[in-house]
């Protein structure tokens, strides 16, 4: 179990903006090739930039305050988790003539994304051990 300070969950969440931006920007602008290179059908990797702006939106915005509220930061860990599971099942469950790259592209955003979320999920936890104390 991680234990992370406020700052460092700032950082965390500006990271977890920043990456969705990136990945969600290939996705829209490379589609088509994406789609070629990784066996994942572009409306896929479409849909799929919908859903991380969003992310990375509410990341952007967490990281904003001074103290990220527990809730919010826990429903971008939760989605978070979500992702990786959904990311589990496209590698190995959704039956997709993936090619290597889309593999190991499915594998490498999936371990980032696991990895944020569990950060996030222990800086969530932050303002709980004050309030104990």
């Amino acid at each position: 179990m991680f234990q992370v300070s406020a700052s460092t969950l700032r950082r965390v969440l500006w990271l977890d903006a920043a990456s969705g931006i990136a990945m969600g920007l290939s996705h829209v602008a490379l589609a088509g090739p994406l789609s070629v290179w990784t066996g994942i059908p572009s409306v896929w990797l479409e849909i799929a930039a919908v859903i991380v702006f969003g992310a990375a939106a509410l990341a952007a915005w967490l990281a904003t305050r001074a103290s990220p509220p527990s809730a919010g930061v826990r429903l971008l860990a939760a989605g978070n988790f979500a992702w990786v599971a959904a990311s589990g099942w496209l590698a190995f469950g959704a039956g997709l003539p993936l090619t290597t790259l889309g593999l190991g592209w499915v594998l490498v955003q999936a371990v980032t994304v696991l990895l944020l979320a569990e950060l996030e999920w222990a800086g969530s936890r932050l303002d709980q051990r004050v309030a104990l104390a």
